[in-house]
């Protein structure tokens, strides 16, 4: 198949340009269907991995007492990120998100740690192997494993109407949620993603700073 025809690409940029963390806009009321995320998690695993190690897991979390736990930990982690954030001074820098998007920002993160329980489906990747106290280049290849997948799997939800967030602050309890769901040793979490119909029809390209603007060809 050819996707470098106008209407495939127009298709394509429009799903690249659309998909990010849905908070606000998750349908908790919603049951998700097994085979929708099934479907998903196959379109994941053929992103790239290091080596072709293919050394990713994905845990599935439906049970709503296993949700409410990893809920409540994610939330306390994001009441003390916010109390950390207070005490910061104001970016210095010259571009940015404004102000007004910051705040839509905090509101919506906000609203997800008081809901994520709510989630139909909670869905944590995960990897084999730890590299916190290896070199840079190990940590990059580790996380360059998995990562990708999780970016496809996000898209293969938002091709289906689901939205999902990227969110990684209960990895201040990793190894609470570890020992809550059985992870053997050495399974490294790398993220959790609440996931969920949207409601809505469709979303929007974000308003970003120009790419331009981080753009360096040949030297910084």
């Amino acid at each position: 198949m050819n996707l470098a025809t106008p209407d495939n690409l127009t298709v394509v940029d429009h799903l690249l340009t659309t998909t990010r963390s849905v908070r606000r806009r998750l349908d908790f009321s919603r049951p998700v269907e097994r085979a929708v995320i099934e479907r998903c998690l196959a379109i994941a695993v053929q992103a790239p991995s290091g080596s072709n190690r293919q050394t990713w897991h994905f845990v599935i979390v439906t049970d709503p007492a296993k949700k409410a736990a990893i809920g409540g930990y994610y939330r306390q982690a994001f009441a003390a990120y916010l109390r950390g954030r207070a005490s910061l001074p104001p970016a210095g820098r010259a571009y940015g998100p404004s102000a007004e998007q910051m705040g839509r920002v905090r509101e919506s993160s906000q609203y997800l740690a008081d809901h994520m329980p709510e989630a139909p489906v909670l869905i944590l990747p995960c990897i084999e192997g730890r590299v916190e106290a290896r070199p840079h280049v190990e940590q990059a290849s580790q996380y360059g494993s998995i990562l990708p997948a999780v970016w496809s799997l996000m898209l293969a939800l938002r091709a289906r109407g689901l939205g999902a967030a990227w969110t990684t602050l209960h990895l201040v309890y990793e190894k609470e949620v570890a020992q809550l769901l059985g992870l053997p040793e050495g399974i490294a979490q790398v993220a959790l993603l609440p996931v969920a119909y949207f409601s809505g029809e469709d979303f929007r390209p974000a308003d970003r700073v120009p790419a331009e603007n981080f753009t360096h060809w040949d030297a910084w």
